[in-house]
């Protein structure tokens, strides 16, 4: 894990910092575990914009990611680490001894060789995927369910990670990566270990035409915008916009938004961090 600062040639190339991908093994995706990956440029299905900055970009082909790790047993030796275009962390192919192969989010310290397995009583190591019941307390995990059966939906972007605090009854308490501790059912599985790429936070694009790569389009400031289109908009000469607020009028800076009879209220502990 490793970022390179590069040196001034181009003006766009002065401040940029790019990821020295060590721990990438082959430049190859698997072709049996790639899909089309169709591009809407932020249109639906007539053909109206209904999200802006949206738009262009490098062409891409989908892998599928086995985030549900349901080959109970099997173990699996990891033939690579690949890097993905469609998300943050790195992916582990895996060699399965049936025979499958199947993509998984790589954790930080995965190496080629390795063997990874899940299922109820596997040892808490790297890679390993097992329910919340069988994790010991404290221990770091990454790529949580929240139904059983569901698939990884938390913590799977670059350098995240959870951390299970308790066991009560039916369920365990995480405290998630936005600092948020909720109770989640001890039968949902994690994945032992760190989100890999955690150098990803430190990388600077350099310039605007990286952006235009990723298919980010610009975004136009509301102070700049005209009152119809915006609150923040309007004014003589360069207004400052008054109360920060969003396109329909909710202010943006800590208002709280969360309904107070939300169904899973009840599961969270204690809510994020500022």
């Amino acid at each position: 894990m490793s970022v390179r600062k590069l040196k001034p040639i181009t003006p766009g190339q002065r401040f940029r910092v790019v990821n020295g991908y060590d721990a990438i093994t082959t430049d190859k995706p698997e072709k049996s575990l790639l899909l089309p990956k169709k591009r809407s440029g932020g249109r639906n299905s007539q053909g109206k914009m209904t999200m802006r900055y949206k738009g262009g970009g490098h062409k891409k082909r989908y892998r599928v990611i086995d985030f549900k790790r349901d080959k109970s047993g099997i173990p699996a030796e990891v033939k690579s680490i690949e890097y993905d275009p469609n998300r943050t962390a790195f992916i582990a192919l895996l060699n399965y001894q049936d025979g499958e192969k199947r993509y998984m989010i790589a954790h930080n310290g995965l190496k080629v060789g390795q063997n990874v397995v899940s299922g109820d009583n596997v040892a808490p190591e790297i890679g390993n995927c097992m329910p919340l019941a069988n994790i010991p307390l404290g221990t770091i995990i990454s790529c949580i369910e929240l139904r059983p059966g569901q698939g990884a939906i938390m913590a799977r972007s670059a350098g995240a990670f959870a951390q299970l605090m308790a066991r009560d009854g039916r369920f365990a308490t995480v405290k998630l990566p936005s600092g948020e501790t909720r109770l989640i059912l001890e039968t949902c599985s994690a994945t032992i270990g760190v989100v890999s790429n955690s150098d990803h936070q430190l990388l600077v694009s350099g310039k605007a035409g990286r952006s235009r790569w990723l298919g980010i389009r610009p975004r136009t400031r509301p102070v700049v915008m005209n009152p119809v289109d915006h609150p923040m908009g309007g004014g003589e000469g360069k207004s400052s916009g008054g109360h920060p607020r969003s396109r329909n009028g909710i202010p943006a800076k800590g208002f709280r938004t969360r309904s107070k009879t939300k169904a899973s209220n009840k599961y969270i502990i204690e809510r994020r961090k500022k």
